[in-house]
């Protein structure tokens, strides 16, 4: 699936069970929280917090979770994210062309 055909489920999917989108802020707010739910699972199954007793953790379902509530506010902001990565990615690329591989602290 591209980004712009997630761009487009997501919409349909808002339109059609959704009633509407929430507002930018409210939806600012959720990816915040979702991005906190992939921090807690990040920590306990890599870092040095343990999870508690019969937990069942599902990274990609949170990751998923973050990329739903991204895909809303762009939808929401006219934003087109297939554009804005590859101009992101240009961007990178023009800046950081070098930076990682002359970095002493990643050889």
């Amino acid at each position: 699936m591209t980004l712009k055909e997630a761009q487009t489920k997501v919409d349909e999917w808002i339109k059609t069970y959704g009633v509407r989108y929430f507002n930018e802020l409210t939806n600012m707010a959720i990816l915040t929280e979702e991005v906190g739910e992939v921090a807690r699972i990040i920590a306990r199954q890599y870092g040095e917090q343990s999870f508690k007793s019969g937990e069942k953790p599902d990274l990609s379902d949170e990751l998923a979770d973050v990329l739903w509530v991204l895909i809303c506010l762009a939808n929401q902001t006219g934003t087109d994210l297939t554009a804005a990565f590859e101009k992101n990615l240009q961007k990178k690329t023009a800046r950081d062309n070098k930076r990682h591989i002359e970095n002493p602290k990643l050889c």
